[in-house]
């Protein structure tokens, strides 16, 4: 991704629709990729319609972070995003996924 990424003004379209578990390895991995697209003025599409994928990009507070399309026709013909210059909603950001309390024990 390092090498995708690295030019100018990358145009990336993601296909994770046999990905069928994202660990905090891999949301790292995309977030890192996001910035460095971001930051060289370029974009990233996600293209998945796998519920477990969609829950973990949702329960990190991911979701709203990626332009996420159902399927690589949508992803390819999406019309251009412009996101304001200096917006990383992955910078700073914890991939660890952390473990709620249960009521019945730790």
């Amino acid at each position: 991704m390092d090498a995708l990424t690295a030019g100018k003004r990358p145009d990336l379209v993601l296909d994770l629709r046999a990905v069928s578990f994202i660990d905090c390895t891999g949301l790292g991995v995309l977030c890192r990729s996001r910035n460095r697209v971001l930051t060289r003025q370029g974009r990233l599409r996600l293209v998945s319609q796998n519920p477990c994928s969609l829950s973990i990009l949702r329960l990190t507070g991911l979701a709203d972070a990626f332009e996420i399309n159902p399927d690589l026709p949508t992803a390819l013909a999406a019309s251009v995003i412009t996101v304001p210059a200096g917006s990383m909603p992955c910078a700073g950001r914890s991939h660890a996924m952390t473990r709620r309390p249960s009521a019945t024990g730790p």
